[in-house]
């Protein structure tokens, strides 16, 4: 029989067992698991685990919070049997030590963040964003400079840390054994480092991304990129000082490697990408231009040398024509280039040198980098 409240009345005791023996000795936050309950009417079976909420030890009448969600009360005294899970329980505590010190760790990286590369950091923070994140991505295992790091030695701070984090029903830190002390030293250590880390490296690619992106990019990183993947691409031209002397990318191209030539890259995109370039073609050439006038170049000769060093793109409907017969000299080097039954296009994939670049080497990226494939 079983109970769903705790007004049960007491039950006579069997003969020869004492209802309060240490057999039958529970403590708020006991991990257990059912082996038998003679309730017609509950859908708890024999395996199922819970935690003890309250042991009356006069009426044998244990409390549990089955993690199914039932309150089911287990009458002890008339014939429901449940074990401990002594391990389960400890795990717990680790657990709840685990998630204090990872608490811990939010807060340090967000100061973190504030001091070294946000809105009290003073010097290059780009540079020093992109050094860190590539310190966190290396995974050397060895402390990275100025980043928080737990003392994993200092006893006396896990001490105090187990008082305050472990859960009720957790046994004393004086009943513990020394490698359960390390263990839970550890455990909020682990959980602190952890989550500075991957709340700095989040701070570092909002900082990094010219949109403020904070998604993990290694899988477009340029020496990740391999056929069929995502890449963001640029021109091997491209590469230009910024205002602070910086060489920067102005715009980088996000599409999927479909081929090589002669060692460049050929990628497909999306139309908004395809415009994208198009738009940046005619920018370079009007940047030529404006270049060229202020050195007193001017009327068909200003046009004819914009001409033979930079070809013309643009969209007659849906399609890009290219026109390069200035830049090779060939009445013929005029292609129309095609979308695919996608709407997807190569532009000059075969013909200009593009290559993948790294994203956080540019001004802004056109197009959507997709997440990374999920691991299976």
């Amino acid at each position: 029989m079983t109970s769903s409240n705790n007004t049960r009345p007491a039950q006579p005791e069997r003969a020869g067992r004492d209802p309060r023996s240490a057999a039958d000795t529970y403590q708020v936050g006991n991990r257990v698991a059912l082996e038998h309950t003679s309730d017609p009417h509950t859908r708890l079976r024999p395996g199922d685990e819970g935690t003890v909420r309250r042991y009356d030890a006069d009426q044998r009448v244990l409390d549990v919070e089955w993690d199914s969600g039932s309150r089911l009360s287990m009458l002890l005294g008339e014939g429901d049997r449940v074990r401990r899970l002594r391990q389960a329980g400890w795990q717990r505590v680790l657990d709840a030590l685990r998630e204090a010190g990872a608490e811990a760790g939010r807060n340090a990286a967000e100061w973190w963040a504030q001091d070294t590369i946000g809105g009290r950091a003073r010097g290059d923070v780009a540079a020093t964003a992109r050094e860190v994140l590539t310190e966190i991505e290396a995974a050397t295992g060895r402390d990275i400079d100025g980043l928080p790091v737990s003392d994993r030695d200092d006893v006396a701070s896990g001490r105090a840390r187990y008082a305050e984090h472990a859960p009720p029903g957790a046994p004393e830190w004086e009943d513990l054994t020394g490698a359960q002390r390390d263990q839970a030293r550890w455990a909020w250590c682990d959980g602190f480092d952890g989550t500075v880390e991957v709340g700095a490296a989040r701070q570092c690619r909002i900082v990094l991304h010219p949109d403020g992106d904070d998604r993990d990019l290694r899988h477009v990183y340029p020496e990740r990129v391999r056929l069929g993947g995502p890449g963001v691409f640029a021109g091997d031209w491209a590469w230009a000082p910024n205002g602070a002397g910086e060489m920067r990318i102005p715009v980088g191209f996000v599409g999927t490697l479909v081929d090589t030539w002669n060692g460049w890259a050929v990628f497909i995109c999306t139309r908004e990408v395809a415009e994208a370039i198009v738009a940046d073609q005619q920018t370079a050439r009007d940047r030529y231009r404006l270049q060229l006038a202020a050195e007193g170049v001017t009327g068909e000769r200003l046009d004819r040398i914009v001409d033979e060093s930079m070809g013309r793109l643009w969209f007659d409907g849906d399609v890009i024509v290219a026109d390069e017969t200035r830049v090779h000299d060939d009445p013929d080097a005029i292609e129309r280039i095609t979308p695919d039954a996608d709407g997807r296009y190569v532009v000059m994939g075969r013909a200009w040198t593009w290559l993948p670049v790294h994203p956080y080497d540019c001004d802004r990226i056109a197009g959507h980098i997709p997440d990374p494939p999920s691991a299976a």
